[in-house]
């Protein structure tokens, strides 16, 4: 196999639905104090397509961050991409030589480079994989993972990291449906509370940077009820502030909120890019729930997501499987009942460039309570 690697201006990464394989989401990043850089390659058909013609070649694209980890160190985090997606047994060579061939274009002291993979998983896609209520099992422990993803490798170096950074579970739900059809796609009881959300008078408005504080508030609130990572305010001002309008993958963003006479109860972000509208971030109050405004907000996303016309909305981040252990199972109930699709991602996996620099990395993240880029 062999893979074409050039740098090419952030400007001119290709439009993608991927939110974060595009310029915009570079600027976010450049803003929040990373480097970021992007690369065109080309790889032949055959060597990553069942049935491909001879000689055609895919042209793509991919966005890499830098997170420095000392004065000297630093990993190359690629956030769901490569996003082309080869047939299952060429993904693992794919990966190897697109990293070696990465190589030469990091930092001499990049000690990995960290693939979020937006991929479908291998052990979503069989049967076996499902117990007898269509209930997925998720995938095997790790060593069986590797195995099965370093088929064809030379090297045998992709190693499945302990945990995900962005999301590897969630529900895409289709938008090429009228109104009424997706409603009445939904389970009675979600349909019941949008309904009721709008009897109650919970009005949503599409606000801008003077109700940041605002959205603070509640995602603070919602951060420590649930006891997740909380970003610092300018975290989200640098979401809300970024433009990429002179590039060639834009994104919108859209802060939403939900409010009963004035007073906040739920906000979010609607991030669009190409033909998917993504919920990136939610809050909500832990008071007045019964106004069911969560509901109405996820229903205005989705409306405006259509009318600017997307095809699927991504709903970000579900547990796996209805399990009430899971510190996601709140969302998987609460998402699940608009309808859509479980989709099931490969997560994180890494390619060590330094050997030895990785294992003490390794050995620090599962001491630590990780990072998030």
């Amino acid at each position: 196999m062999n893979i074409a690697i050039d740098k090419k201006d952030i400007k001119e990464v290709y439009e993608t639905s991927i939110v974060q394989q595009t310029a915009f989401w570079s600027e976010v990043k450049t803003q929040q104090g990373l480097q970021s850089k992007a690369f065109d390659f080309k790889v032949n058909n055959e060597d990553i397509y069942h049935d491909a013609l001879t000689n055609t070649y895919t042209h793509a694209d991919f966005l890499v961050l830098l997170q420095p980890l000392d004065s000297e160190h630093s990993i190359a985090y690629v956030p769901y991409g490569p996003e082309i997606e080869p047939n299952e047994e060429y993904q693992g060579k794919f990966l190897e030589e697109l990293s070696e061939n990465l190589r030469s274009h990091l930092p001499q002291k990049c000690i990995l480079i960290r693939y979020d993979l937006a991929w479908e998983s291998h052990w979503a896609k069989e049967n076996d994989s499902f117990d007898e209520s269509g209930i997925w099992n998720g995938p095997p422990e790790k060593k069986y993972q590797e195995f099965r993803f370093n088929f064809n490798t030379t090297n045998w170096n992709l190693k499945k990291t302990n945990s995900d950074i962005l999301p590897s579970n969630t529900i895409f739900l289709d938008l090429q449906k009228d109104e009424n059809t997706l409603l009445n796609s939904m389970k009675a009881k979600t349909r019941y509370n949008i309904n009721l959300s709008h009897r109650k008078g919970v009005n949503v408005s599409r606000v801008g940077m003077e109700n940041l504080q605002v959205w603070y508030a509640l995602y603070q609130e919602t951060a420590l009820r649930n006891r997740i990572h909380i970003n610092d305010i300018e975290y989200f001002r640098t979401v809300l502030s970024a433009r990429a309008e002179d590039t060639a993958s834009p994104a919108e963003v859209e802060l939403l909120l939900a409010d009963i006479d004035g007073q906040p109860l739920a906000a979010m972000f609607l991030v669009i890019a190409g033909q998917r509208g993504t919920y990136l971030y939610g809050a909500s109050s832990s008071s007045n729930r019964n106004y069911m405004a969560t509901y109405a907000l996820q229903w205005e996303a989705m409306k405006i997501a259509k009318n600017k016309g997307c095809l699927e909305y991504d709903f970000f981040g579900v547990a796996p499987q209805p399990d009430p252990a899971h510190p996601l199972y709140g969302l998987y109930k609460f998402k699940t009942g608009f309808g859509g699709e479980l989709y099931h991602r490969m997560g994180c996996w890494d390619y060590p460039l330094d050997i030895e620099q990785y294992h003490r990395f390794i050995a620090a993240e599962m001491q630590s309570q990780g990072y998030h880029l």
